[in-house]
């Protein structure tokens, strides 16, 4: 087996410099405290560059050309789904023809979007390729750009900052960097893998164009789809408040935690299908394994308590479980292609009917209590005014409890 080009590959940070350069690391004119500053900084670093390829990576999950073996069978299976839909209307605008016009404009607006639509089945991988990649290197410089990005502001103030030497800041910002890490895993997988399934699935939703320009379902799956690629940009929302609290580790790690509740809050919402199965397993292993109110209010509201859509409409929150969003797309995918499924009757889970029933008698107490309370009122003032009714008593008090034996 040749060996590497470099052996100290392998390495990261003072350990490297020593193998390359033959120096002791902590030879830097501050002593001790020098070199394990360095060594802070350095692990800062890495955990920093390990936090941007899981939320935008470079390498994407998707097909790169049209002839991979992930994405050729599919779009086999699209394109000869195409020529038979377009096969079908021409038949019946042939049976119908004396219909005249109508049906040739059919027939007309039939091959013209059977065409974009073969081809754009081939066109589809290279193009996601290509966005997916613009977008992760757009997030990449952009949280590079300056010191006024959070990771720009974390670099800064390990060096210059009031909190650059305070061991209590820099672990605090180890946890913080911790936790980001393991909902930035989350949200690689989640994402990464949402892409590839919606790369393989672009065959099947565009041959639906082939009826003569059905765009429900192309539209559903382009809004999805660009859901998903762009959603690393949602953490650019919490770029106004690191001048705020630009100086302080501390500060720099609590905002760090926002970040990590935005990032579930964007599986749970952006991420279609299992966004909401993962966000809600994060949260009950992170429940199961701590007392900690803070931490308990903070995953929370990363993954808020949640209704079901075909619930009753007075609800507060309506998220699609997986298996009906599922569901509601392949109905609209069908549609798309002509056929009809029946809807599935709304039905509820245990938890979320507990929740509902509770959530509707508070709101039955909220809105009754202050209508009886006008009623009595309105009781007693009539009473008052009729001649030779005698007053309302006033509440007697309940009588007083019995001394207890000595």
């Amino acid at each position: 087996m040749p060996d590497k080009e470099n052996p100290c590959d392998g390495l990261y940070g003072p350990a490297k410099k020593y193998c390359e350069t033959g120096e002791t690391p902590f030879d830097t004119g501050g002593g001790l405290s020098g070199g394990a500053s360095d060594y802070v900084k350095d692990v800062v670093d890495h955990f920093l560059h390990l936090l941007k390829e899981l939320i935008a990576p470079s390498d994407a999950w998707a097909p790169s050309t049209a002839d991979n073996g992930i994405y050729q069978g599919f779009m086999w299976l699209g394109q000869h789904l195409a020529v038979a839909i377009f096969t079908c209307v021409v038949v019946v605008c042939a049976l119908t023809a004396w219909q005249g016009v109508p049906r040739l404009r059919q027939m007309g607006a039939s091959t013209g979007w059977t065409l974009a639509a073969v081809a754009g089945m081939a066109a589809i991988p290279g193009a996601v390729m290509l966005l997916n990649t613009a977008v992760s290197e757009a997030f990449r410089v952009a949280f590079n750009s300056n010191e006024g990005t959070l990771f720009g502001a974390i670099r800064a103030d390990m060096t210059v900052g009031p909190d650059a030497g305070n061991p209590v800041a820099q672990l605090i910002l180890w946890a913080a960097l911790a936790v980001a890490l393991g909902i930035a895993a989350l949200v690689f997988m989640t994402r990464q893998l949402g892409i590839l399934v919606f790369v393989c699935m672009a065959p099947l939703v565009l041959a639906s164009m082939a009826r003569g320009g059905e765009m429900g379902a192309v539209k559903a799956w382009a809004q999805r789809l660009l859901g998903l690629m762009f959603a690393p940009f949602a953490l650019l929302l919490l770029s106004p408040f690191v001048s705020v609290v630009q100086g302080s580790l501390i500060l720099d790690a609590v905002l760090l935690v926002a970040v990590d509740v935005l990032m579930l809050r964007m599986i749970f919402h952006g991420v279609p299908y299992f966004g909401p199965m993962v966000a809600r397993g994060a949260r009950g292993w992170m429940e199961r394994r701590t007392d900690n109110g803070l931490a308990r209010a903070a995953i929370r509201a990363g993954v808020p308590d949640h209704y079901e859509t075909e619930s009753t409409p007075r609800q507060i929150r309506r998220v699609d479980t997986p298996r009906r969003a599922m569901r509601h797309d392949g109905q609209q995918l069908m549609g798309a292609y002509g056929l009809k499924v029946a809807d599935r009757p709304g039905r509820l889970t245990t938890a979320s009917a507990v929740a509902q029933a509770r959530h509707e008698a508070t709101d039955r107490a909220a809105r009754t209590e202050p209508v009886r309370q006008v009623r009595q009122e309105a009781r007693a003032a009539y009473r008052q005014q009729q001649p030779g009714t005698p007053p309302t008593p006033p509440p007697s008090a309940p009588p007083a409890a019995p001394p207890a034996n000595p």
